[in-house]
């Protein structure tokens, strides 16, 4: 675990909206799944995923995007996470009770 305000190497060569370097700003968060083109998350998974979305959004009202790897990792298609199974609208029902004030883009960019 990587304390939030530190440099993680989560995703590697990336870029966010022409922003290189997506690890110099960024939170990752990793969820185990072998392959979510093939194995769907586990309920389990979601709600602690859903749990942290709201803390760190509390937290760090400034978050403007909530991405998976395979949309920031350089060159593209080198990571596949979190997959075609990852169900994009629970996060971002998640993302938007967190905090009203907080509008973040959810999913890929």
């Amino acid at each position: 675990m990587v304390d939030t305000n530190d440099r993680a190497w989560h995703a590697g060569i990336s870029e966010l909206n022409g922003r290189s370097n997506v690890n110099d700003f960024s939170i990752g968060i990793e969820i185990v799944n072998p392959d979510g083109n093939w194995s769907p998350y586990t309920e389990a998974q979601y709600q602690s995923l859903e749990w942290l979305t709201q803390d760190l959004l509390n937290k760090y009202p400034s978050i403007t995007h909530i991405t998976g790897h395979e949309d920031v990792a350089l060159p593209k298609g080198r990571k596949s996470d979190p997959g075609d199974l990852f169900d994009w609208n629970r996060i971002r029902e998640a993302a938007y009770g967190a905090n009203p004030n907080v509008f973040p883009v959810v999913g890929a960019v």
